[in-house]
């Protein structure tokens, strides 16, 4: 996938994504590997990111599985460290990792509620600290965040989640505004309906796809690969003078009427 000028290209990049064994995060993995990055593929099963990984360099492609859950801290530290260790550099960080909970208002639990607010924000926010580590001596760093188009447009039932994604925007903001000067951007990127496993319940109800379909211009659910111009843009140099910004990917749909 390398473009013009080298403006797109990942070559000599590391880059962490997590929630990479399936969905979004292994299309966007895929492909800054395929603009040459050498990618560490993050998951909770050891042994579902082999597969994928094991496909991935099958196509002579540079992956690497990291399996640790993203919410505790030490192992994500850890994590981090290894990376550095292994490979002397981290320049990206995709935190796509993400849970959610559906329910209505009077049946939510403050249980529910931190399960799906420390996956989505506070675990984004501590892996962004210590991944700006190596980025600060590197003088260089991406960190790139998955929102979602709920973050914007309300939904019911997905509180946690859509409180979670609209504070992503936000954190995305506020870490540009103070990593900037280290040489470092941080974005979102807000997906709008995909088709992934994360959707699978709300596939089934042809109904709803249909009336996504009609208020969507582009008149379809995204495929994950839809994803990936966006997560490879904001990782490249193409991308260089731009920072606390979202791009929304959402086939239209949060633009029209």
């Amino acid at each position: 996938m390398a473009a013009a000028n080298g403006l797109f290209s990942l070559d000599g990049r590391v880059a962490l994504v997590t929630g990479a064994s399936r969905g979004l995060g292994v299309a966007m993995a895929e492909a800054l590997a395929e603009a040459g990055a050498t990618v560490l593929l993050n998951g909770r099963n050891a042994s579902t990111l082999r597969v994928v990984v094991e496909r991935l360099r099958d196509r002579g492609l540079k992956a690497e599985a990291l399996a640790f859950d993203v919410t505790e801290l030490d192992a994500a530290s850890a994590a981090i460290q290894s990376i550095v260790a292994n490979h002397r550099r981290l320049d990206i960080l995709i935190a796509n990792a993400g849970a959610i909970h559906r329910a209505q208002l009077a049946d939510w639990t403050s249980e529910a509620w931190d399960d799906v607010l420390n996956t989505n924000l506070k675990a984004c926010f501590f892996l962004a600290q210590r991944a700006a580590v190596p980025m600060r001596s590197q003088r260089h760093g991406r960190i790139i965040f998955i929102s979602s188009l709920v973050g914007i447009l309300g939904r019911g039932t997905v509180h946690a989640y859509a409180a979670s994604k609209s504070g992503l925007a936000g954190l995305a903001r506020s870490l540009a505004a103070e990593l900037g000067e280290h040489g470092i951007t941080c974005n979102s990127i807000a997906p709008g309906w995909f088709e992934t496993d994360f959707t699978a319940p709300l596939l089934k109800d042809k109904a709803f796809v249909e009336r996504i379909n009609r208020r969507t211009p582009l008149r379809r659910w995204g495929k994950p690969h839809d994803l990936a111009g966006a997560a490879i843009f904001l990782a490249s140099d193409a991308a260089s003078y731009i920072t606390a910004q979202q791009i929304v990917v959402d086939g239209g749909l949060s633009a029209t009427m």
